[in-house]
């Protein structure tokens, strides 16, 4: 009886480990590195995060960079706990933490150390701090973080608490030492891009052991006091603790934004105890659950960590700015609101990710998308209009065209539906008809382009609200207009739907047949001039605001930016040789670029060419491998919220969303041997799709489900169904 029973042990033993080793083997969080991006121009953060949460805990090692991080430079300035991921311009960073052996520092210079030793996985940071011989980790939840800080030798320890800063701004703030071992208090941060959008951060600290000494300072003063509060100019709490060697101190803060009360609660809500490492794994679990929809089967390690560091990136952005008891900050910071069982999202970069993030969280994560579509209505609701670049319920007005709009049709035709159409579909059409000054920053030049049919080129700069790029500007309005058409014609309001329909194919009255380019015209009608289409400056009066017309580019970069209506762009061009011609010699020449959101598609123009379809699988598997990384410097630029991540992900799926609005996607190559998608079971009849592509074919062809797929295009409706898509390559 004892054999058997040591048998049976054994035998349930060697089922644990072996499942065990599955479950590692399958456990996508081995394969992200957060440190991809953080140089070479990625603006994105190694710091613990959790999927779309609110706080992020990251070091600081350059403060001019937007995410306050670079790769390589090794001076540590503290752990903020609120970052953006990818942008273009700096913002957030605030309520930052750090340590100071013996003297307290108030500054970033004073309280600066040197780092080294970093590791980062999903939701997890550690570093070591050189003059302070402390090692820090930090873990999140969605509201809250928890660092711990190891004494690597015993002393005098100074905690700095800099709620003054942010990286955009020097703002101020309020702190309040609460008692020996708790602090709390606000961040005022803004400045995103130089606007002029303010936002205010609370925070709630505890740590986990007293403190023997503790006070604040304002400005160049530290004292003993306990409470402080003043507005762009320096402030923060400090508190001293010996420690001995090997000596832990744990520090817990909750953010919300609308009160300290509710930091207080985020705080008690997520982390009610003090161990770390129950914290870290939850993160860890829940980040693998949610890259667990999509499983790749390879044998390249570092293509398994360019997707699935992608995909990480893509799940930061739109990030929860909803407390614990459903409160958040209206749209415009008019009032609180509440919402009961749903989140509230916040940082959309519409500009950047209608192209392919919101497609994608369309198709794989229908729950998140949903409630992100939910929050664009209320918006609309709380404010009168659709956000454009929103941040923390501010409008910082970034960027060009209608890109909510875009967002909101694409998101109803591919089959989400539980949100109030009808009210998306009037703040959708709101700007366009709504031709008075109250319109102007949601649609500026609309007024012309619908007198003239076009922007035109001479404008009156003095004015505010003028029109930057007024090309691509037009360029944009056409894609949302033909997007309010798709959601026009979904509602059944025809007679809307063929007056947006002749509004988005206004753009051919920016055709120029002599040169095959989309160029800035004059009031009069005659043609801006001179025309130069490689120039790249003259939009603006600040460095890369794009050539003459154009918003960060230039001619090359958008003459092919009529996704809506490829065959109609074709014509113009005198046919598709004319046209393919051309486009060739646009990659040929270096004028496309895989960062510059406009260009991004272009690849995939080539399967609207019949006979030359096979052109865009060898752009795309070049970009993959040469554009992208499993470095420090894995990504080509901004990734601008997760933008450019995700059109490598659907670039490594095998299809591609190149015109938003419309439920379909052309055809690339899959970069893996198989890959599979599990489908929402709430949204879509599928159960999971599987991706496979095979070698050793006489013909190229691609199968859904033992059919054979005529041309290079695939309907929304197919993959929902799920089942078998297979690529056979020769």
């Amino acid at each position: 009886m004892r054999c058997c029973l040591r048998l049976s042990i054994q035998m349930f033993a060697a089922a644990a480990l072996i499942m065990a080793i599955e479950v590692h083997a399958q456990d996508p969080t081995r394969f992200v590195n957060p440190f991809i991006g953080t140089a070479g121009g990625g603006n994105t953060f190694p710091g613990a995060v959790l999927p779309w949460g609110m706080v992020s805990v990251s070091p600081h090692t350059d403060l001019g960079s937007p995410s306050g991080y670079t790769y390589g430079q090794k001076t540590f300035f503290g752990l903020g706990h609120n970052h953006l991921s990818g942008t273009g311009c700096a913002e957030l960073g605030s309520i930052v933490v750090t340590v100071k052996r013996d003297s307290i520092g108030i500054t970033p210079g004073e309280y600066k150390s040197s780092l080294s030793a970093e590791r980062a996985e999903p939701g997890y940071y550690r570093g070591t701090l050189q003059e302070a011989s402390m090692q820090c980790e930090a873990a999140v939840t969605t509201r809250a973080g928890m660092t711990r800080w190891t004494s690597l030798r015993p002393g005098k320890i100074n905690f700095i608490i800099d709620v003054g800063r942010s990286l955009g701004l020097l703002g101020g703030g309020g702190v309040a030492i609460v008692s020996d071992h708790e602090v709390e208090g606000y961040n005022i941060s803004g400045g995103f891009c130089g606007e002029a959008n303010r936002e205010t951060v609370y925070f709630a600290a505890r740590f986990n052991k007293k403190s023997h000494a503790r006070g604040v300072w304002l400005g160049r003063r530290i004292s003993e006091s306990k409470n402080a509060q003043a507005q762009d100019t320096s402030i923060g709490a400090w508190l001293t603790f010996d420690v001995g060697e090997s000596e832990e101190i744990i520090v817990k803060v909750a953010l919300s934004y609308v009160s300290i009360q509710n930091a207080r609660l985020n705080l008690d809500a997520e982390i009610p105890q003090w161990d770390f490492d129950w914290v870290r794994n939850k993160a860890k679990s829940a980040w693998r659950q949610q890259l667990s929809r999509i499983i790749v089967e390879d044998t390249s390690t570092a293509n398994k960590t360019k997707f699935y560091t992608a995909l990480y990136h893509m799940l930061i952005h739109p990030s929860a700015i909803t407390d614990v008891n459903g409160e958040y900050p209206l749209m415009r910071r008019t009032g609180i609101g509440r919402y009961a069982g749903r989140e509230r999202y916040s940082i959309f970069s519409l500009w950047d990710t209608y192209r392919t993030l919101h497609p994608f969280l369309t198709l794989v994560f229908p729950e998140q998308q949903s409630q992100m579509v939910q929050t664009l209505v209320d918006m609309y609701r709380e404010s009168g209009w659709l956000p454009k670049w929103e941040l923390l319920s501010n409008e910082t007005y970034m960027m060009v065209g209608d890109p909510a709009s875009i967002v909101l049709a694409d998101t109803y035709v591919k089959g989400i539906r539980d949100f109030d159409a009808v009210a998306a579909f009037n703040a959708m059409k709101k700007p366009a008809v709504t031709l008075t000054k109250e319109a102007l920053p949601a649609r500026p030049g609309y007024k012309d382009y619908l007198r003239l049919g076009y922007i035109p080129s001479d404008q009156d700069k003095t004015q505010e609200w003028w029109v930057w790029g007024p090309v691509s500007t037009m360029l944009e309005y056409n894609l949302a207009d033909w997007s309010i058409a798709q959601m026009a014609r979904a509602l059944g309001k025809n007679e809307e739907a063929v007056e947006f329909e002749r509004r988005a194919l206004l753009y051919k009255n920016l055709f120029d047949s002599t040169t095959l380019f989309l160029r800035p015209r004059m009031a009069s009608g005659e043609w801006h001039t001179p025309f130069d289409p490689l120039q790249t400056e003259g939009s603006g009066d600040w460095v890369g605001s794009g050539g003459p017309g154009y918003v960060e580019g230039n001619a090359w970069n958008y003459t092919w930016f009529v996704p809506h209506d490829i065959d109609g762009l074709v014509k113009l061009f005198g046919g598709h040789e004319s046209f393919q011609n051309k486009l060739e010699r646009c990659f040929r020449d270096g004028h496309f670029t895989v960062t510059n959101e406009p260009d991004i598609a272009y690849p995939y123009l080539f399967t609207y060419l019949p006979g030359k379809e096979g052109r865009t699988q060898e752009l795309v598997a070049e970009i993959l491998s040469k554009e992208f990384g499993a470095d420090a410097d894995g990504l080509p630029g901004n990734d601008d919220c997760g933008t450019i991540s995700a059109w490598f992900v659907f670039s490594a799926l095998g299809f591609y969303p190149a015109c938003p609005a419309k439920p379909e996607y052309r055809l690339g190559i899959p970069l893996f041997s198989k890959t599979t998608i599990r489908l929402s079971e709430k949204y879509y009849s599928g159960n999971e799709l599987v991706i496979e592509r095979r070698k050793g074919f006489p013909e190229a062809t691609t199968v859904l489900n033992n059919k054979i797929l005529n041309g290079f295009r695939l309907t929304h409706e197919d993959l929902l169904k799920g089942g078998h898509l297979l690529f056979q390559t020769k």
